[in-house]
């Protein structure tokens, strides 16, 4: 196998622990590998406001030459901040995702980069529990800014809500943009484009390495694109099973039993 030298890594059942934690193995796993010289990539749906704490904490944060996926592969950036590439919606893509959102009697948030602009609905969105660090702004859909490019949209609700819909999506509306589940409770909107492969592909052309040198680990359905992509897709156990069939290794240990420590130790740090 060719020697992995970036790690990228889904973060919620996968790098986290049930309670939003990296474990200490986890922890010394990932700093072992970032000190060998392999680069530890964060990549998430999250904007890279949500993720500072776990980028401190490994050890990467604010460095020019670290790198986070975020927005689910729109936004490929520095860890300073700075975008080095960005696949964005518009307002008219938002508005279309809206209309049929609010037929379905869902909530949407619609997000450009730190700040949730939550547009109000007979249901309410439950977001700003997930992600309390970011700015939230309620306002009706007709004060949203209609100049703004935004990074995606969410709905965010009970989980059967969801679940329910999820048939009623239009067909067309699928086929223009991406839409999944990420959590039981929130399922994303994002340009078709914006995904994880598509980020670290272009992350990978922009540090010169090639797909076989990079070792993907995720469980949902946001992280099948890098799964499949990857060098070394590892699907962590309590993965989905699209996600364990798209994989060419499924970890014996979940999330919250350090799974992402075993696949380090095991295809990086013992070679």
């Amino acid at each position: 196998m060719t020697e992995i030298k970036l790690i990228a890594l889904d973060l919620d059942g996968t790098l986290l622990t049930h309670d939003k934690k990296i474990s200490e193995r986890n922890l010394a796993a990932l700093k072992a590998a970032h000190a060998q010289g392999v680069k530890i990539v964060l990549t998430t749906g999250r904007p890279l406001k949500a993720m500072e704490f776990f980028l401190k904490e490994i050890g990467i944060a604010d460095q020019e030459n670290e790198y986070t996926i975020t927005f689910n592969g729109g936004l490929v950036q520095r860890n300073t901040g700075e975008v080095l590439d960005k696949i964005v919606f518009s307002y008219e893509d938002v508005a279309a995702i809206h209309e049929v959102t609010q037929a379905m009697d869902l909530p949407l948030d619609a997000i450009h980069e730190g700040h949730v602009y939550q547009i109000q609905s007979n249901q309410p969105s439950l977001y700003s529990t997930f992600n309390p660090a970011l700015n939230f702004i309620p306002l009706d859909f007709e004060n949203l800014d209609q100049k703004l490019s935004y990074n995606k949209c969410i709905t965010a609700c009970p989980a059967a809500a969801i679940d329910r819909a999820l048939p009623e999506i239009p067909q067309a509306l699928k086929e223009r943009y991406g839409v999944f589940k990420s959590r039981d409770q929130i399922l994303e909107w994002c340009p078709k484009e914006a995904h994880k492969a598509n980020g670290l592909a272009k992350l990978i052309a922009h540090l010169g390495l090639e797909t076989s040198q990079v070792m993907a680990m995720g469980d949902e359905a946001n992280d099948l694109s890098m799964i499949a992509w990857a060098g070394l897709g590892v699907a962590m156990k309590n993965a989905v099973p699209a996600v364990k069939e798209a994989a060419e290794v499924v970890t014996p240990l979940t999330n919250d039993e350090d799974g992402v420590a075993w696949a380090i130790e095991k295809y990086v740090l013992s070679k």
